[in-house]
């Protein structure tokens, strides 16, 4: 990768090398093949739940390993999807009692490797599903064969499926969950400057001065797109009613991630945050989970995307379940 700040060689397995010894109560890191699992698990999860895909989107997933989410992380390279020998190695390594479910981006390369992983586990003996997320609205049209991307509502469907296996539930049930949570998420991104190039440096695709990208995918796929930047009341609010008009029913509770791209700030996000908040109240809808800052990103975009997800009753107790990873945080109690 072309950058000042990561290494020639082997950059992906120095900056995993890295994230463990910075956790070294939490992780644990296997080199061959490269991924990362967690030290501990709740003694009531049956099954072990792993996810992956291209580094660059970091902290997703390596930074949500731990009791309470993942069991275990494929990286791949810079936005290429890991190989399945990683991914058959850490589900056999982490798989419970029941199992072991599979989160995959909907991505090709992802579905393919992870695919073949789990044909490998079944012919192992060990029981596997799979539970895909596809939340990213700008690829919803009949004109795109895979479907909607996958990008930030893995988190949330990762916290969701965490706090449901530590109930105890079984892999059937967790897939089952799993898919309902992605069903209930969608996401839209905007970018007003792309990443840094991982090939040859220099931003991988030129914006005029003043405009956005509306629709911008994580791995810095061009947006259908290009506006003029409306001003930010306008922009964060068309971005608010295009997922809410795409969002399932829902009782009137739902989750929101505010997720930076990767160089947008917090002053930034936390201002797009409190305009969201104000719009999803008018709507009377309750925020019953609140996610702000940098989980997803495209390296180092400059841009910022909005997920919700629209919650059951009965889900609100798997988002409050404790959890203790690198990088999600320790949620605050509701008022």
């Amino acid at each position: 990768m072309n950058s000042l700040f990561l290494p020639d060689r082997n950059p992906v397995e120095q900056a995993l090398r890295g994230l463990t010894l910075a956790h070294p109560g939490l992780l644990r890191l296997n080199e061959d093949p490269l991924y990362v699992a967690a030290r501990d698990r709740h003694p009531d999860r049956r099954v072990g739940i792993v996810s992956g895909g291209g580094s660059g989107h970091e902290p997703l997933h390596t930074g949500f390993v731990g009791r309470g989410m993942l069991d275990a992380a494929v990286p791949g390279r810079v936005f290429a999807s890991p190989h399945n020998r990683q991914v058959h190695e850490a589900s056999r390594d982490v798989a419970g009692d029941d199992g072991v479910l599979h989160v995959v981006k909907n991505y090709t390369g992802d579905r393919i490797n992870f695919g073949i992983a789990a044909e490998r586990l079944r012919a192992d003996g060990i029981p596997v599903r799979r539970v895909l997320v596809d939340d990213d609205l700008a690829t919803e049209s009949t004109e795109t064969a895979t479907g909607r991307r996958g990008t930030g509502a893995t988190v949330i469907v990762e916290k969701l499926l965490g706090g449901a296996a530590d109930s105890g539930l079984d892999l059937d049930e967790l897939a089952a969950l799993g898919t309902d949570f992605a069903a209930a998420s969608r996401s839209v991104a905007v970018a007003a400057r792309a990443q840094t190039s991982p090939s040859r440096g220099g931003e991988a695709f030129e914006l005029p001065h003043g405009t956005l990208e509306y629709g911008v995918g994580i791995h810095g796929e061009r947006a259908a797109s290009t506006l003029a930047h409306p001003g930010f009341d306008p922009l964060v609010d068309r971005m608010t009613r295009q997922v809410l008009d795409a969002l399932p029913a829902t009782t009137g509770s739902v989750v929101l991630l505010v997720n930076g791209l990767g160089s947008t700030t917090l002053l930034e996000l936390h201002a797009v945050h409190a305009r969201v908040s104000d719009l999803l109240r008018r709507r009377g809808l309750d925020v019953a989970g609140r996610l702000v800052g940098t989980f997803v990103p495209a390296l180092d975009m400059s841009g910022f995307s909005l997920t919700l997800t629209a919650l059951r009753d009965d889900w609100a107790d798997f988002w409050q379940a404790p959890a203790r990873t690198p990088a999600f945080p320790v949620l605050e109690p509701r008022h």
